[in-house]
This record gives structure tokens, sequence and C-alpha cells, in this order.
């Protein structure tokens, strides 16, 4: 099924043809002073397509869509496909009509950019050729293929700190209770290396090693109950008259 498909690598829609005289000797192809640049054979659209591993370079008309001519790539870089020494614009491609005859024809881009594209599809398409050979020859020959070694080798050791975990899981295991308060209530412990409550003293002195008593007021007893003042005596009440004394006076 995939080798039935064909996939379009690039499209560029100006190109044109040059005659390309034979070559004399083994030096690559020079546009520039062996081809009539401003007279160009054929001018139309190129088109690169892929089927399988082969590429295909495809001159087509611009209007019609009428294949030109087409080259068959089977590698590259290589003799189907050449650049000039001259010029990054032009390439040499070998056409083939399909009965088995071949010829050197000049092809020529306006654009630069478009010439890179061209070159870089190319690259693309065999790369991935490549990486499916190198997968074909994988799969046929599974225990060639490099494997992974994860076992320790001679002499390698590891060195695990153990310490470390006892001190974490010893800290974990050692949570002190909070300590109640009234009511049932837990009162979270004071935070570690906070500053005391207690009243510096000048350099020198000491707080008093014991409190004196508390003094004892006349007729009151020291309790823990806050410090009770006497209150002042009562007058003590006058005798109480006889309203009555004259009448009984009188009645005797």
């Amino acid at each position: 099924m995939e080798e039935d498909y064909e996939a379009v690598l690039c499209v560029k829609p100006a190109v044109h043809v040059y005659r390309v005289p034979p070559r004399a000797s083994n030096r690559g192809y020079r546009c520039a002073a062996e081809w009539q640049l401003d007279q160009p054979a054929w001018s139309g659209r190129l088109r690169i397509t892929a089927k399988g591993k082969t590429a295909f370079i495809k001159l087509e008309d611009k209007t019609s869509g009428e294949l030109f001519a087409q080259a068959p790539v089977e590698q590259f870089p290589g003799i189907a496909v050449e650049g000039v020494t001259d010029s990054s614009r032009y390439f040499v491609i070998r056409i083939e009509d399909g009965n088995g005859r071949r010829a050197f024809i000049g092809v020529g881009f306006v654009d630069r950019g478009d010439a890179f594209d061209f070159n870089v599809a190319l690259q693309d398409h065999f790369k991935w050729v490549r990486q499916q050979n190198e997968l074909a020859k994988q799969a046929e020959n599974p225990d060639q293929a490099p494997k992974l070694d994860l076992g320790f080798k001679e002499g390698q050791t590891i060195k695990l700190n153990i310490a470390n975990m006892k001190k974490k899981e010893g800290a974990a295991g050692n949570t002190r209770p909070r300590p109640a308060g009234p009511g049932g209530l837990s009162l979270l412990p004071p935070p570690p290396g906070g500053k005391s409550s207690m009243p510096t003293l000048p350099s020198g002195e000491q707080l008093p090693s014991s409190l004196p008593a508390p003094t004892r007021l006349p007729g009151t007893p020291i309790t823990d109950s806050p410090l009770s003042w006497p209150h002042p005596a009562a007058a003590p009440s006058a005798p109480a008259t006889d309203v009555w004394g004259d009448f009984t006076k009188a009645s005797g």
C-alpha cells in the first residue's frame, strides 16, 4: 500500500530548463560560461514527489499540468542530481522517458530560496530512507541491536547513606504529646529558641532566692485570695429609752 502512495515533497511555480553541452572532463558543470542563461529552452513549474523510497523531479506545464520531463532519483547526492560549481541556483538533472533513454538538462530557479527548498526536500526524503533501512535491518536481526546494560561492572560499588534515613525515622517517632490545659485544651509548646519573658537585670545583680512573706494586717488572716482591708467597727448603739416610763410612774 505504501508503494502505491505518491507524496508531494515540494512545488516551485517558476523554473527554467537549459541545454547542457557534453562534459569534456571530470570537473563540475559551469552554467555561466557554458549555458545560454538568457535563452532557456523551456519554462514551467517543478514538482518533487516520492513513491516509496524513490523521489521524482517532474517538470510540468504551468497551466495544463502536462508532464514535460521527469527525473527519478534513487540516491542523493548522486548522478541524478548535481549542482553546478559557479552558482547555487542551478542544477543538472538526469531525465528519463520510460523507454531507457536518458539525457542531462540544466534546471535554474529564479529565486535563491526556491533552490534552497529544492535541495532540502531531497535531503529530508533520503534521510527518511536511511532511517527506514536501519529499522528494517534491526527488525531482521534483533540480536545485533545494541542492548542497554544496567548491571554492575566488575569492582563497581554503590554507597547508601542509611544514617540519614534512621535520623529521619527517629525524628518522626519521637513526637511528644502536647500538655493539656484547663478544660482539656492542648497547649502548644513554646517555640524553640524563643526569648525568655524574665526581666533582664543589670550585670552583677541577681534575683532574690525567696520573696518576703506578705505583711499581715491586724485581724486579717493570710490567704490566697486577694487582700481584704479591715472594715471599721460599728459604733455601739445607744440604749433604747423607755418612752412609757413617765406613764408607768404616773400610774404607780
